[in-house]
């Protein structure tokens, strides 16, 4: 059967192919830490699961209004609202199963075959991919660690030709777990305004902060008309499975993606968003109970990567990443993931999977448990001595 030639654009997550990797090894009796997926492993909050297993009984279970149902829209304005994020009327937000949707939406919309889509590098790699597929053109703002992994604004407007219809940022970050500072959002502001870029801030792991300051480009003001909001429940509350996520678009694209959002998925799941409902109105103990232990387990990771001879690794400021330098080890950062797998027992990912920029280092999730962080630690920390690791250049 021959594809569609767009079918070559698509791209995928490394992750879920490292994850089938490592289970078949431990189906063949290997213990495997698993550094590699990109999920909370806590388990989502009783009074999320009652709400939606209520609303089951309730009889919600058949077709809702394409951008959701009106008391979630409801819900997600207020939360905003109440968290000091952004002022917007409900009817600017559109609910989706999980916030994937929100990318191939707005990239969809806005853009024609040949126009440009600035790109963090390392990111995310379904930025580069969902681009691609549309038939746009992604190109790379170098993310580097002697700049704290966050884009240089000089370097940004330098890469806008008349072609730039979309720039996408990630605060806090994956892979890197930096996040942006207040001046950086004004210095994108400035040159998406002065250049009339729409902008895509993705801000999944807003929650997932490790001090008390947030900043956002939406606290520009001005950059509302101009910017979609992309965020949902996977990371917030431990809801990655249930396919959750909304996105607070410009007026202007709420029918079109009302629009797209009929035409492929017809609407997100009734009792997924009463769920949803019930995590933004319910109590927020959950979430910082769920923070608290991610900033202990940072703490021990980021300290045990930097003993091992060949690695340093910087402190993320969000999100349950981290991406140390690994130049030391002497392999390419491909090569060590699938060595770091077979030889030590431990799943991560290469830099490479998030960008060409990622060469030279890794991204390991801390959302695992201690005990199982400092196994991992060990083991890395064996195979480094047995490569006769030297100081990273």
């Amino acid at each position: 059967m021959k594809l569609a030639s767009r079918m070559g654009h698509l791209g995928t997550e490394s992750a879920f192919a490292v994850l089938a990797q490592a289970r078949e090894l431990e189906a063949a009796g290997r213990a495997i830490v698993h550094l590699e997926i990109g999920e909370p492993d806590f388990p989502t909050p009783p009074h999320i699961v009652e709400a939606a297993a209520d609303a089951l009984r309730a009889g919600h279970t058949h077709y809702v209004p394409a951008p959701g149902i009106p008391e979630l829209r409801e819900s997600v304005s207020a939360f905003l609202e109440r968290t000091g994020r952004l002022r917007a009327d409900p009817g600017r937000v559109v609910i989706t199963p999980g916030a994937k949707p929100i990318m191939f939406y707005a990239i969809l919309a806005l853009c024609e075959e040949g126009d440009e889509v600035l790109c963090p590098d390392p990111s995310f790699p379904m930025y580069a991919s969902i681009t691609a597929f549309a038939g746009a053109v992604p190109v790379a703002i170098p993310l580097r660690e002697g700049g704290g992994f966050r884009l240089d604004p000089e370097e940004l407007e330098r890469l806008v030709t008349p072609r730039t219809r979309l720039v996408i940022l990630n605060s806090p970050h994956n892979p890197c777990g930096s996040a942006m500072t207040r001046e950086d959002c004004e210095a994108v502001a400035e040159i998406a305004m002065r250049h009339d870029l729409t902008v895509l801030s993705d801000e999944v792991y807003w929650a997932i902060r490790y001090d008390a300051g947030r900043a956002s480009v939406l606290d520009v003001d001005g950059m509302a008309e101009r910017t979609i909001l992309l965020d949902g429940w996977s990371k917030t509350f431990a809801m990655t499975g249930w396919r959750l996520g909304f996105g607070v678009f410009p007026q202007a694209l709420v029918e079109p993606v009302t629009r797209l959002v009929i035409n492929s998925v017809s609407c997100t799941s009734a009792a997924n968003q009463m769920a949803g409902k019930a995590a933004l109105d319910g109590p927020w103990e959950p979430v910082e109970t769920m923070v608290a232990e991610f900033a202990r387990r940072r703490e021990v990771i980021v300290e045990g990567l930097n003993r091992i001879p060949g690695i340093t690794c910087a402190v993320p400021e969000g999100a349950f990443y981290v991406f140390p330098n690994v130049r030391g080890l002497g392999l390419p950062s491909a090569r060590l993931q699938e060595r770091l797998l077979s030889d030590a027992g431990v799943a991560c990912l290469a830099g490479t999977a998030f960008g060409a920029w990622g060469e030279g280092y890794l991204r390991l999730s801390y959302a695992n448990s201690i005990d199982n962080i400092r196994r991992a630690l060990d083991a890395i920390g064996s195979f480094a001595a047995a490569q006769g690791a030297a100081a990273p250049a």
